[in-house]
């Protein structure tokens, strides 16, 4: 897309750019069914004028979002030559990043196209990766350090995008097995009460992971590698007195972890394993007066060489786009009344 000056707007700073779509991109992947993902980069740039004329773009406005329209349409085509198409939601996201790295003194370094295009796993037709810049920065991240915390609301990826990595390694042969654990806080108040077995009890704390493995994996293996002890889920209880060599370890539900048993996990850690620990510090279910071990370790290990903290926020909520407004209506809350 090249930018040139506007003829017949004189108002300074106005600035007209001109897009042609290359004839291996259908228009329809560009605009979106129905004009679909053209909608939504009108009403991010409501005071540009976008026009489309055969395979021809134009953009008319501002000399800074004419710019941002022209790197947005750019982005798109890098994603679009992968065969990654390009959806609403992506649209939306590369959007929020170019607005971002404007706002950013001396850029991120991290375009949409990268952040979009980082796939982690693939299984049946289905590819898991990064949507947003935060999440892309956690994920490497994961590469680069012994311990990641992922702290962020629900909804952010903080586990998911933990456990695809953890496939990725098992599959790659980095590590020789997984393990997944969270504290069963509820479970550990009323196992009494509870009717079956110790696992039965446990189960329903645990599904949320095994959810997620058969997203990633091929449901028929699982029991195999469970089995074989290849791949491990248990309660946060289960992990004391081990120590986990060649071994991916995630610890979901941290904010749930008192202060000892943080660092009871913590010190679990063997040769060649990898820990992440996920949680979400504005959902603490522990005992009144109990102190979150997610909260405190923050304070204890800031600054220690190959331990990195990813923090994720309400714009990285990949679910519903209420769910990010919801998290961010709490957080006004608790500022406005001290929480």
């Amino acid at each position: 897309m090249t930018q040139t000056p506007t003829a017949d707007t004189p108002a300074q700073g106005q600035a007209r750019a001109h897009f042609t779509v290359p004839a291996k991109h259908p228009m329809v992947t560009v605009l979106g069914s129905g004009d679909s993902l053209l909608r939504v980069i009108e009403q991010a740039f409501p005071a540009t004028d976008i026009h489309v004329r055969g395979n021809q773009v134009s953009a008319v406005g501002d000399s800074e979002e004419v710019a941002m329209v022209q790197r947005l349409f750019d982005e798109m085509m890098l994603v679009l030559r992968t065969g990654q198409p390009m959806t609403e939601d992506a649209v939306e996201r590369s959007i929020a990043m170019l607005r971002e790295e404007n706002g950013a003194a001396g850029g991120s370094g991290e375009t949409p196209a990268e952040v979009l295009t980082q796939n982690i796993l693939s299984n049946r037709g289905r590819t898991i990766r990064p949507k947003t810049l935060n999440q892309k920065r956690y994920v490497d991240a994961i590469d680069k350090h012994t311990v990641v915390f992922g702290i962020g609301p629900a909804g952010t990826g903080k586990t998911y995008l933990a456990m695809a990595k953890a496939v990725q390694a098992l599959q790659s042969k980095q590590v020789n097995r997984i393990i997944l654990t969270r504290p069963a806080v509820e479970a550990g108040e009323r196992l009494g009460f509870l009717p079956g077995t110790l696992y039965e009890k446990i189960d329903p704390y645990l599904r949320p992971l095994y959810d997620a493995l058969h997203d990633m994996l091929d449901p028929d293996s699982i029991p195999r590698l469970m089995a074989a002890g290849t791949i491990e889920v248990a309660p946060l209880a289960y992990m004391r007195g081990r120590t986990l060599n060649d071994a991916f370890i995630i610890l979901d539900e941290a904010q749930n972890t008192n202060p000892e048993q943080m660092k009871m996990f913590l010190t679990r850690l063997g040769f060649d394993s990898k820990i992440v620990i996920t949680g979400d510090v504005t959902q603490i279910d522990l005992p009144g007066g109990t102190k979150s071990g997610l909260r405190q370790v923050r304070e204890i290990l800031d600054g220690v060489d190959d331990v990195h903290f990813s923090m994720l926020n309400s714009s990285d909520v990949v679910r519903h786009k209420l769910v990010g407004r919801i998290v961010d209506a709490y957080d006004e809350y608790d500022s406005r009344n001290g929480l």
